[in-house]
């Protein structure tokens, strides 16, 4: 499975970028698929999450009504789409998968369980000035 993230760039405070991740080697079917983002000398963190079998979605709160994730079947892609961009949103931002036919944990949360993802992308860097 590869994960090929596209679409970062570096924009104006209030600007938009759309963020597409191309999932290579598997079909939809019982995944989370998360967007990431790190900045040098932090966590990463969950940004936002769409789990396939149900179509749920979740969002870090501080992005909720700014980013939207989506995904296209046909082309097996998840897009993140961000309007309303910050400098504090400045990061490289990765996609991930995590099959949950590799795994049965009861725990998993598809923002916060960050090291229970199974696949990674490289990394597309946004960058926001003021």
């Amino acid at each position: 499975v590869q994960l090929v993230e596209s679409g970062g760039g570096s924009v104006e405070a209030g600007g938009s970028l759309t963020l597409s991740c191309a999932i290579r080697g598997l079909s939809f079917d019982d995944e989370s698929i998360g967007w990431f983002r790190q900045v040098s000398g932090k966590e990463r963190e969950g940004v936002a999450a769409l789990v396939t079998a149900d179509g749920g979605t979740y969002y870090l709160p501080r992005v909720k009504g700014r980013f939207t994730i989506s995904r296209d079947n046909a082309k097996n892609t998840v897009s993140l789409q961000m309007v309303d961009l910050k400098p504090e949103d400045t990061a490289i931002y990765y996609c991930a998968l995590h099959d949950f036919s590799k795994d049965s944990s009861t725990t998993f949360h598809p923002l916060h369980a960050v090291h229970e993802y199974h696949y990674w992308g490289q990394g597309t860097q946004v960058t926001v000035s003021s």
